[in-house]
């Protein structure tokens, strides 16, 4: 680490008090623009100056920051389904990762433009994985956002909405169940064969499915597609129930009035 001395410090302060840009003061005194900065932030809470916070560190629970529930909902049930956050020493702050297929190009926009809605001060990027790209988005706040976060895979451990999640599913449903469905369901026809008229004719018929190896996801789930009205059940895979299906005629039509296949 590199230390300055004290002469330079305040021949530094004395320039940005008079007005001088921390660029211009940086690259006259030869120190780093990080180190000018911070000295100036210093130095102006220290005589009592209100010193903006930037928006990219305001977080909705925390500081009040605006949140934009119907993107939040959708992302939350994005997360809930593919996404997991991330804090690796060498970054200052944690990662919020969609990994979405690349079959679904469109999905990937939709669940970029919800991050950008979400977090509207902070960057995005999108990282290239085989056959698919993670979404990502630095935030310090992250587990403040989704506070299902914790060691372990999410069927290994408890998954429950705080009550101020909940109260944003209950007014957006649509917009969770889309999440979930894009990440851990699907849009598929499915076909059988039937006797008519003495023949045996081909029958097809539309079905949604969402398959998640937690008990307490596919709960939140099944508890909100019941809220709007559509009716699903499960179906076991061996013995391990980790379909949910919906097949009714006027459910799929609701469901593909709101969701549709992947795109």
């Amino acid at each position: 680490m590199e230390f300055h001395t004290l002469e330079v410090r305040q021949t530094a302060l004395s320039l940005l008090r008079g007005g001088a840009r921390n660029a211009d003061v940086a690259r006259q005194l030869d120190v780093p623009l990080g180190t000018i900065s911070y000295w100036k932030h210093k130095d102006r809470a220290k005589r009592g100056e209100v010193v903006g916070i930037r928006p990219s560190l305001l977080c909705p629970r925390c500081d009040g920051r605006e949140l934009d529930p119907a993107a939040y909902a959708y992302l939350l049930g994005l997360y809930l389904g593919d996404g997991h956050i991330s804090h690796y020493a060498k970054h200052k702050v944690p990662s919020l990762m969609i990994t979405l297929d690349d079959s679904w190009p469109g999905i990937q926009d939709e669940a970029e433009a919800a991050l950008r809605a979400v977090f509207p001060h902070n960057a995005t990027c999108r990282v290239r994985t085989p056959g698919a790209h993670n979404i990502k988005v630095y935030f310090k706040h992250l587990p403040c956002l989704f506070p299902q976060h914790g060691p372990g895979r999410k069927h290994e451990r408890r998954i429950a909405l705080e009550g101020w999640q909940q109260e944003i599913v209950d007014a957006y449903p649509w917009a969770f169940i889309r999440g979930l469905i894009h990440s851990d369901g699907c849009r598929i026809t499915n076909w059988t064969t039937r006797m008519v008229g003495g023949e045996r004719k081909r029958y097809e018929y539309p079905r949604y499915f969402f398959t998640n190896k937690s008990d307490d996801i596919r709960r939140l789930c099944t508890d909100t597609l019941t809220k709007v009205g559509v009716q699903w059940t499960v179906l076991a895979r061996g013995s391990d129930p980790f379909n949910v299906s919906i097949a009714r005629k006027g459910s799929v039509a609701l469901m593909d009035l709101h969701i549709g296949p992947k795109y």
